[in-house]
């Protein structure tokens, strides 16, 4: 008999990220029963908690995702449209951008997001085929063999322990917590460019090299002195810099990350332009060289006058970036998370204090953070921004030489025989933990191979985010937010579909009719598995 303290489901989802929810609605779809499971107060992960706003495609709004996180982009909008005070002009855009931002073609507030994911999840709530577990998160797993049998959960705050068995696992956590838990297979860091064929990599692998983290936090800038208590380690991030920034870390001269040359950022907050006349395209570069117009996820003029007295902007700058040391199987990362947090502030007091201004003054004690658009309580997003997770080491490793535009030329990214869906973006690495400055390689429109999402050895544990079999180079395009979405419904609908044939996912893989199978209904379903021929930027 089951322990008050014991659940037992179909399919077990770890973490309720982006990849996680897709996961879950997958496999809901399917008919299955679901736990899913959360250790922040919000889900959505790098979309909500990590306030992140939306890195997609230049063609999003035609093709290239499923039709289930187009379901959530255009659930975005209409929340909008029903519940905020939008201008006519903006009300009646099709592809409203509530902050006219640059980054991407739907910058908006985090808690739209998490209002629309959690009516995604809600009829399956209600029906009880979904047990979500907030705040848990993964301590411990049961292992038999090639078999992950269980893992145990603990509650954030009380440190209340639960476990929960199911025949299929999924690790959608930020940082493939249960991989090394159970055991299975995985890698950190750059790997060696002797095994990969990579053009980029290393001659040695370096495991402890990993992409900077980053703690975002929103701002306005509004009337009054609204500046911060001045940070712990403030003077040290105050005088900060390396050899390839070009200047010091708290400061508006950073590389570029396509052409590695340092480049001066302007920073104006509530300037006067127009939100919808804002096309979020990454052909046209980054968008990064305005800063307040760079992640604006609130245009005031997007509303009627007097609702937002300020835009609001979200910040993740390049200044963000904390790489002294990895965060991932760090004895000390809870310190250097801390820190990462110091830098935040840090950044924030600078720019209240001490940023030059155009009109030759310094700072701009008017801005304003922004907690209450986070969801948090000293004022910065939830949870660490995760660029890169721990990896498991699978059937398949997506390499650079894949999908790299510069290797790849006209023919396009490699073809798999067994795709389960779609992605698009540059292979976009942030200055890592070894030291090393960007590193930005164009990329041609790529598949998802089935063979990344089946670890080597375990039999019923499948990746479903940033932790599937990619390098520490691709994962710099495998990692964002619809390509996320899109790796964690196919691992929710494969967990399901080996549920019904009870079978492992491998054999999947590995039975050519099976696949066909599982394609098919994939593609019933709204996934995308191949792309219309369009240019790699």
């Amino acid at each position: 008999m089951k322990q008050a303290n014991e659940l037992q489901a179909d399919i077990l989802v770890v973490g309720g990220g982006l990849g996680g929810v897709a996961a879950a609605l997958a496999a809901l779809r399917a008919g299955r029963r679901v736990v899913l499971t959360e250790e922040y107060d919000w889900i959505g992960g790098q979309l909500t908690s990590q306030a992140v706003p939306p890195d997609e495609s230049s063609w999003v709004e035609q093709f290239g995702v499923t039709a289930s996180y187009r379901r959530l982009r255009e659930g975005i909008r209409e929340y909008y449209r029903r519940h905020y005070p939008l201008t006519e002009a903006a009300r009646a855009k099709p592809d409203l951008n509530p902050g006219g931002g640059h980054v991407s073609r739907l910058c908006h507030e985090p808690r739209v997001a998490v209002a629309v994911l959690e009516s995604m999840l809600a009829p399956y709530l209600g029906s009880g085929a979904l047990r979500l577990l907030q705040p848990y998160r993964p301590v411990a797993a049961d292992v038999d063999g090639d078999r992950v049998e269980a893992v145990q959960l603990e509650h954030r705050d009380s440190g209340a322990r639960l476990t929960v068995s199911a025949p299929y696992v999924l690790d959608a956590t930020e940082t493939g917590e249960l991989l090394p838990l159970t055991g299975t297979e995985y890698t950190t860091g750059f790997e060696s460019g002797k095994d990969t064929g990579e053009p980029s990599a290393p001659d040695e692998a370096q495991p402890d090299n990993m992409q900077a983290v980053s703690v975002c936090f929103a701002v306005d800038h509004v009337a009054g002195d609204h500046v911060i208590d001045k940070p712990k380690d403030y003077e040290f991030w105050r005088g900060f810099r390396t050899d390839f920034w070009g200047g010091n870390l708290l400061g508006f001269r950073a590389p570029n990350p396509r052409t590695l040359e340092p480049a001066e950022r302007t920073f104006e907050p509530n300037p006067d332009d127009d939100p919808l006349a804002v096309v979020g395209d990454q052909r046209r570069g980054g968008g990064d060289m305005n800063l307040w117009t760079f992640r604006r996820i609130a245009a005031r003029k997007n509303f009627t006058p007097g609702a937002y007295e300020s835009d609001i902007t979200l910040v993740n700058w390049p200044m963000i970036d904390y790489f002294l040391a990895p965060v991932i199987d760090n004895p000390d990362a809870a310190a250097h998370l801390e820190r990462a947090r110091d830098l935040s502030r840090s950044v924030l007091y600078w720019l209240q204090t001490e940023a030059p201004r155009a009109d030759g003054g310094a700072g701009w004690p008017g801005l304003r953070l922004r907690g209450d658009v986070t969801g948090s309580a000293d004022g910065l997003a939830q949870a660490p921004y995760h660029r890169e997770s721990r990896r498991i080491k699978a059937e398949y490793t997506v390499v650079e030489q894949d999908l790299s535009a510069a290797v790849r030329g006209d023919k396009g990214a490699v073809s798999y025989h067994d795709s389960v869906g779609i992605g698009m973006y540059r292979i976009d690495l942030h200055p890592s933990t070894g030291g090393d400055n960007y590193i930005d390689v164009a990329s041609c429109p790529f598949e998802i191979p089935l063979g990344a999402l089946l670890p080597v050895r375990v039999d019923n544990l499948l990746p479903a985010g940033k932790n599937l079999g990619t390098t520490h180079i691709t994962n710099g395009c495998y990692r964002l937010h619809p390509v996320e979405w899109n790796i964690g419904e196919a691992a929710g609908a494969l967990a399901a579909f080996s549920f019904e044939r009870g079978l492992p996912p491998r054999a999947v893989g590995n039975d050519p009719a099976l696949l066909a199978e599982f394609q098919d209904r994939l593609t019933a379903q709204g996934f995308e598995l191949r792309w219309p021929d369009v240019a790699p930027y």
